[in-house]
């Protein structure tokens, strides 16, 4: 698995500064932009956005390159839907080898689970590849294909989006993939733009609680949590 961020709006901290200023001052937004300096635009941000104010941060995008996840996971990542996706293409791309798909953690430590389950995508690879030389079309050849079958997707939110596909996916009770990938996200928008980010994390990192009720983990410690993605 790999996550980086590619590109995301030059001087997102002052122009969501400058959004959140336009909503209390009589200048014009061009102006206050202008006159817009870092230090005021984190306090803009802040008191803005701890309003609940958060539409003055939409005005920051940032685009991610996702690679080698399962798409068990993709499945899930396109369910935010504030968000633009580009994913590879099962139409195209060949699945031949083991390496082509993602274990979990907890197969590949049962080395009685990792066997079975390495024996059977070899399986599915060999019956993929019989429909390939029947010259099945690879579009209808995939219907055998998994949800550990690798793919890379490009991703696109705005700030606002992520914030809350932060909450719900680095939370402890989110899949351990999309996890993973959430967490990356958040380590690298946070290092290109502290302030859009400064409380970013599981609901409980911004609420100071966990909100999951009776689904919270037991193992799950929302101090330790909140420390964790403050050091991000």
């Amino acid at each position: 698995m790999k996550v980086k961020l590619l590109r995301y709006t030059a001087d997102s901290e002052l122009l969501c500064g400058a959004a959140a200023s336009t909503t209390i001052k009589s200048g014009k937004p061009s102006e206050i932009f202008e006159k817009m300096d870092s230090e005021t635009a984190a306090r803009k941000i802040k008191q803005v956005t701890g309003y609940g104010h958060a539409s003055v941060i939409e005005h920051a995008s940032f685009t991610f390159s996702v690679e080698d996840v399962s798409r068990a996971m993709t499945h899930q990542l396109v369910r935010h839907r504030v968000a633009s996706y580009t994913q590879q293409s099962q139409r195209y791309v060949t699945y031949d080898t083991i390496e082509k798909y993602v274990t979990p953690p907890s197969i590949g430590r049962n080395a009685e689970a990792k066997k079975v389950f390495d024996e059977t995508l070899e399986k599915i690879s060999e019956a993929y590849q019989k429909l390939l030389k029947m010259t099945i079309p690879k579009e209808d050849a995939r219907f055998i294909l998994p949800n550990a079958a690798k793919t890379n997707i490009m991703v696109t939110m705005n700030a606002r989006e992520l914030r809350h596909f932060f909450n719900l996916r680095c939370c402890a009770r989110a899949q351990w993939e999309i996890r993973e990938v959430a967490t990356d996200m958040l380590k690298q928008a946070k290092k290109a733009a502290p302030a859009l980010f400064e409380n970013s994390g599981p609901s409980c990192v911004e609420l100071g609680y966990c909100p999951e009720g009776k689904m919270k983990p037991p193992e799950c410690s929302v101090p330790k949590i909140k420390a964790q993605f403050k050091s991000l």
